[in-house]
């Protein structure tokens, strides 16, 4: 059952980070759209990919890793284990900040612009590079 509650957790990680980085990229395109029709399309395509894709897998992520977390609870005593803990807190407030820079474009009232998208998007690959190394390497 173990293999089976950590497969789903890797997928669901998968599928978040896709959504981390597809979603400040459509920003970027977002920015530097001019025309109405364009802005529709990405402010529609934000919101399906934020509320259908990324809400979903990174409740998928909490609930498979906690539950991999109750079945060892001896991981708590390993420093790699805060270590990517933490990574995972910050990471869901980038998700969050991903979240209104959605709530913006989709007023109308972004005022930031594309090349602040693409440094942006480069985030989510800090996290990933960590909560990887921490948990393939466990360092501490």
């Amino acid at each position: 059952m173990y293999l089976w509650i950590k497969a789903l957790h890797i997928i669901s990680v998968v599928c978040w980070f896709a959504g981390l980085f597809y979603l400040p990229r459509l920003f970027v395109y977002h920015a530097q759209s001019e025309d109405d029709t364009s802005r529709e399309r990405f402010t529609l395509m934000e919101r399906k990919l934020y509320r259908g894709i990324m809400n979903p897998a990174m409740i998928a992520t909490y609930v498979f890793g906690g539950w991999m977390l109750y079945l060892n609870p001896g991981w708590f005593s390993q420093g790699w284990l805060h270590a990517k803990l933490t990574l995972v807190l910050l990471l869901t407030g980038y998700h969050h900040v991903c979240g209104a820079h959605r709530k913006r474009f989709a007023a109308g009232t972004n005022t930031r612009g594309h090349v602040y998208f693409r440094w942006f998007n480069e985030v989510p690959v800090v996290f990933l590079l960590g909560i990887v190394i921490l948990v393939v390497v466990k360092p501490f």
